[in-house]
This record gives C-alpha cells, structure tokens and sequence, in this order.
C-alpha cells in the first residue's frame, strides 16, 4: 500500500501580480508568510520502513527556498528570465516548485503553496478528470 509523505517550507516574499486588473490590490507590492509543502508517494523501503528520507527533502528544497526568502519574487523572475516567477501567483509558484524538484525527488506527487493562512494552490502533473 502506498504511503504519502509531506515536509513543509516557510519563506516571506513580496511579490505583486502583473496580471490582475489596475486598481486591484494584488497589482500592488505587498509580501505573504509563505508555506510551501512537498508531497511525496510511493513505497515505504521494506527494510528501512521509510519512503524518502525527510533530510533528503529538505537538502533539495532549501536551495530553491532560499532563492525566494525575503526577495520580490518578480525581480527572481526577471533576473532569472522566468515567466512563472514573473507573475508569482500561487497556481505559478507551485508549478514552478514542482518542474524545479520533479527530476530531484523521486515520487513527487503535489506541491502546495500557501499564500495565506485561509488560501492555497495545489499542483500536479495530473488531476483526476471530472465527470
């Protein structure tokens, strides 16, 4: 039976979304306490009893915090030449967390982006398909 793991980040970024309306306050500079949660499935090892080892994440991870922690995260974008981080929307974010560890974890299986305590996004290769 498969397990499914979760190891979460926190970083604080200013961003502003280009894409919104003028007027909007999101158009505006403003920051977030960010959470961002790597979700791993797959087999646990049958003689370790684990399926990825939590240290591993987060030597992984910690790169790619740091890179946002305590910058605007549309000047990464520019610097960068991102076109997700250049208008770091929460559905943008966790697209680009997950394309930038899918070849570094194995088992990815979702990245969440927490914007605020109340509103997150959730990403991965593939959704169910409603009917």
């Amino acid at each position: 039976m498969p397990a499914k793991i979760s190891k979460s980040f926190r970083f604080e970024s200013a961003h502003w979304l280009p894409g919104m309306p003028e007027g909007h306050k999101c158009r505006r500079m403003h920051g977030h306490s960010f959470k961002m949660s790597v979700q791993v499935v797959g087999e646990a090892d049958p003689e370790t009893g684990i399926l990825i080892d939590f240290g591993d994440i987060k030597t992984t991870v910690k790169p790619y915090i740091e890179m946002l922690d305590h910058w605007c995260i549309n000047d990464v974008g520019e610097r960068l030449d991102d076109h997700l981080l250049k208008n770091p929307t929460s559905e943008n974010l966790s697209k680009w967390f997950f394309h930038q560890l899918k070849d570094q974890i194995p088992g990815l299986y979702s990245i969440i982006v927490h914007e605020t305590c109340t509103s997150h996004c959730e990403y991965r290769e593939e959704f169910p398909r409603s009917h």
